[in-house]
């Protein structure tokens, strides 16, 4: 080729850009010349390169920078003069090598003191991203401080020294403070427990050797009169009416109980006749409360004096563990609660805690970039922290846990939340007051709302729980008071006696029934009672809100986890100690499954008594002396006098909850009007009597396959509005609905009077297939919400904690969809359409890249072998795709922060652009 053809070629790939694009960032210091009429010599070996290709590259590096027009093609010229002016084998590396250079010339970054221990642009890509150098704020970063002035200065981190006196990095989490969190002994054998007293000896642990001064301590609290009277009055009231309602089963029976069989269904019925007494005489004593408008035990009844600003000790931690939950919704959830404290001006009092155990990598990546975001948009990366554990024991109690053990001892305090729960501002700041103000307290719960859910069966979830809740949980704090739950979120803990008392000890024998404790929320409020400090429900206490699951099948696969742990409480009911509350917990928590369990035995006892006197000739003169035949008697009156009852137990509170939301709060506009109000209602018990009899058969399987030694899978509950499919209501609920028809048939050939008894149990199983599927559709609860069902006040008039969470999450997932690949990685990476996977985003993004090389700290020597495992590894993803690897081998390249910016420079080389495939 001549020189002019050479001179030819560098005119075409230098020609300077037409298009014209606002300008924003700063300008280069020292602007390259890359002027129209340049040339350069390209050597002979070197035209069949490709520069086409370079400077492409070198332009979208440019723009995932978020470096402006002007200079994005100013520099890209100047990067593709200088690598051609130099030998190379590849036009594409040479030129993205000589960019890198360009740029930390053109914008220096101000010097930092982690940039030590990292590669030189690394630290520089780091410093673009900390300072916002090429971006501007974000439309919505309005729930803080803004974070332009940092931005501008570069200042907008300063890391907190280690306690070691290590040179200080980039963090995600503050320096570590090691405390103590290990399991207190706990003697749970009431044998073993009998035979050391009658040695004259003791177990050791609190609650066992100071017990008498534990109680010796509580007596003299105002409240344990009080509610040993109140629970004495619950006993009377539940044991009483079941006795009355089992003689009247006795005699509703053929033969007044004259079999065993007949014994066992007054046994069985006496049992769930005490069961939803609870449920009523809680339900009582709640709506007397509420109507009477005060109680003087209500832990949020605080003086005057305690309502000033907050201690400055009172540093408070609000810890949300997570494992693969909706990114999105976790984090527009915690910038809600964030936005609020700011506008209450209490933010400097608390600190925001991420503990992820999230296995897979792409939405690790996707926590870890929203987690920056938000701290860089806030300025908040000094009281907003992120952790992904490593070692994921013990699921969320041992992630709590490690959190208490690194940084416990720097908070008083600690607000636990879920993924879905959102809490004011103003609630925060009460609990804390609260606390202060009583210092025997050692969690308050809160009761939250169930809201933001938009299928059918999550409407009507949240209309119950949102009209019947409230009246429970006042029914809940007056027979509990101080010996109240905690239901492990959305509440308050002391963090230092937590420490201290609420490790938790793993139980012997394989699952379920032993090894890791699943329902830890209750044995931790047990273990805290048993060291001698209060908990409270704050049932009038509002600014709490949660999630319900939008499908009864996602509903279940929660029970059936819940179940494991319940059961597992009958291990500890006679724990060395525990006080008779906490014990009448754990029997309540048994009991929520196991009654479905007796339930399903009572109706099967029934069905065997009418096939029973349906098959077998009557014996009307048994053996022994009699003057009369033995007719067997049927007293259907009284049968419906029991169910009358029975229904008046069930209903009526649901009636009373209604009158408080009418007569008492005048809210029924909050909720429609009275007339939806009470439409809603009738619905609402049809649904929930349709779909009481399909969670009994599920419970009750759930049991019997815990007795049996199933266990389950733990997995993240569903977060997002999701729709239950045909086939998956076939799979999960066909083989109830076959065992309903066959039941129906047989009863109804036998015994047509009995089969319309239990005909409303049957008629909602064999329809269980349906009602599961169109009560799972979100178009079905947008009508309703239409028709103006099953409204609640937090949609008629929402707070802005929770319009703040809709608009965020909203934006973030507009966005995440709208942001197409800028690579396509690999042969079999199809991600053209699509966001990219978090994997890729830590690879290809400039950005992201360098915060998560930051982030992994120095890197650690190995060994030759695995070195070569994971060059292996890198070559795999270049060449086939991130799908190519499993879960742990992404996972294994990305805690390599050196791995991670030679797949970053590799991938810019040798991967396509996104818009040629």
């Amino acid at each position: 080729m001549s020189e002019t053809s050479r001179q030819a070629l560098g005119a075409r790939v230098l020609a300077p850009e037409t298009d014209a694009v606002e300008r924003r960032g700063p300008q280069p210091q020292e602007p390259v010349s890359t002027a129209p009429e340049a040339r350069i010599t390209i050597a002979p070996e070197r035209l069949v390169q490709r520069w086409d290709d370079a400077q492409a590259r070198a332009l979208a590096y440019l723009e995932a920078l978020g470096i402006a027009e002007p200079e994005r093609g100013s520099l890209a010229r100047a990067a593709l003069m200088r690598a051609a002016d130099t030998s190379g084998s590849d036009a594409v590396a040479d030129t993205l090598a000589t960019l890198r250079v360009l740029l930390m010339d053109a914008y220096p970054a101000s010097p930092r003191p982690w940039d030590a221990a990292l590669d030189p642009f690394v630290a520089w890509r780091l410093d673009a991203a900390l300072s916002s150098r090429f971006t501007t704020p974000h439309p919505n970063a309005s729930d803080g401080p803004s974070a332009d002035a940092a931005g501008a200065n570069g200042s907008a981190h300063t890391p907190l020294p280690d306690g070691d006196g290590a040179a200080p990095r980039f963090r995600s989490a503050p320096p570590l403070h090691r405390g103590r969190m290990v399991p207190d002994p706990i003697e749970r054998r009431i044998f073993r427990r009998l035979m050391l007293r009658l040695r004259g000896k003791r177990s050791h642990g609190p609650g066992t050797t100071d017990r008498a001064k534990l109680r010796e301590r509580r007596r003299l609290l105002p409240w344990t009169r009080v509610a040993t009277r109140r629970r004495a009055l619950l006993a009377f009231f539940v044991f009483l009416p079941s006795v009355v309602a089992s003689g009247f089963m006795v005699n509703v029976l053929p033969r007044q109980g004259g079999t065993w069989l007949e014994v066992a269904i007054v046994v069985f019925f006496g049992a769930l006749f005490s069961w939803i007494s609870i449920g009523f005489w809680t339900a009582l004593f709640g709506f007397l409360i509420l109507a009477r408008g005060r109680e003087r035990f209500a832990i949020t009844n605080l003086d005057a004096a305690v309502e000033r600003p907050l201690d400055g000790g009172a540093r408070t931690a609000i810890v949300m563990p997570i494992c693969a939950e909706p990114v999105e919704r976790v984090f527009a959830g915690l910038r809600a609660i964030h936005a609020s404290l700011a506008r209450v001006g209490a933010l400097e009092y608390f600190h925001f805690f991420v503990l992820s155990d999230t296995a897979d990598p792409d939405v690790a990546m996707r926590e870890e970039a929203a987690w920056f975001r938000w701290c860089r948009e806030v300025d908040g990366f000094a009281r907003i922290f992120y952790r992904r554990r490593r070692v994921r024991l013990r699921r969320k109690s041992g992630n709590v846990a490690d959190f208490c053990r690194r940084w416990g001892h720097d908070y008083r305090y600690m607000v636990m939340l879920d993924a879905d729960s959102v809490m004011a501002g103003e609630t925060l700041v009460r609990m804390v007051r609260m606390m202060e103000a009583r210092p025997d307290v050692g969690v308050i719960q809160t009761a939250p709302a169930a809201v933001n859910r938009c299928s059918l069966f999550a409407r009507v979830q949240q209309f119950g729980s949102r009209v019947y809740g409230p009246m429970f949980a006042a029914g809940l704090h007056y027979w509990q008071l101080g010996d109240g739950q905690y239901w492990g979120h959305n509440a308050i803990i002391r963090v230092a006696p937590f420490m201290a008392h609420c490790a938790l000890p793993r139980l012997p024998g394989k699952p379920p029934l032993g090894g890791e404790i699943l329902s830890h929320d209750f044995v931790e409020a047990a273990l805290m009672g048993r060291a001698g400090w209060t908990l409270w429900l704050a049932y009038d206490l509002g600014g709490s809100y949660e999630e319900v699951p939008s499908t009864l099948l996602e509903e279940m696969k929660r029970d059936r986890r819940w179940c494991q742990g319940n059961l597992q409480h009958l291990r500890l009911l006679f724990t060395e100690g525990l006080f008779g509350a906490h014990r009448a917990l754990f029997l309540n928590g048994v009991l929520s499954y196991v009654s479905a369990l007796l339930w399903f035995t009572f109706l099967t006892l029934s069905t065997a008594e009418v096939i029973q006197n349906a098959l077998r000739e009557p014996n009307y003169f048994p053996s022994g002396p009699s003057l009369f035949p033995a007719w067997p008697i049927w007293r259907p009156n009284w049968a419906r006098a029991l169910l009358a009852v029975t229904g008046m137990i069930l209903f009526l509170p649901k009636l009373l909850s209604v009158a408080l939301i009418v007569v008492k709060r005048r809210e029924a506009r909050l909720y429609g009007g009275f007339g939806k109000l009470a439409l809603s209602m009738l619905v609402e018990i049809l649904i929930s009597s349709l779909l009481a009899p399909i969670r009994m058969v599920f419970h009750s399987r759930f049991v019997l396959l815990n007795l049996l030694g199933r266990t389950v899978t733990w997995r993240s509950q569903e977060r997002e509005d999701s729709e239950t499919g045909w086939g998956e209501a076939i799979r999960h609920h066909g083989v109830d609905t076959v065992v309903a028809c066959l039941w129906g048939g047989s009863l109804f050939w036998l015994n047509p009077d009995y089969f319309w008894w239990v005909m409303p149990i049957i008629g909602a199983l064999i329809v269980s297939i349906p009602l599961s599927v169109y009560a799972s559709h979100v178009r079905l609860g947008a009508r309703a919400r239409a028709a103006g069902l099953f409204l609640i006040p937090e949609e008629i008039a929402p707070p802005r904690e929770l319009r703040d969470v809709e608009e965020l999450t909203e934006v973030a997932e507009r966005a995440a969809a709208e942001s197409g690949p800028a690579l396509v990685i690999g042969a079999h990476d199809h991600a053209t359409s699509a966001a990219p996977s978090g994997f890729v985003r830590a690879v290809v993004d400039p950005g992201q890249s360098a915060v998560h090389c930051a982030l992994q700290g120095a890197p650690r020597s190995a060994r030759a072998s695995i070195l070569a495992r994971r060059e292996a590894l890198t070559t795999r993803v270049l060449v086939e795709g991130p799908g190519a690897l499993t879960v742990g081998e992404r996972d294994v390249l990305l805690r390599d922060p050196q791995r991670v910016d030679e797949l970053h420079r590799r991938v810019w080389v040798a991967a396509e652009p996104a818009e040629r495939r």
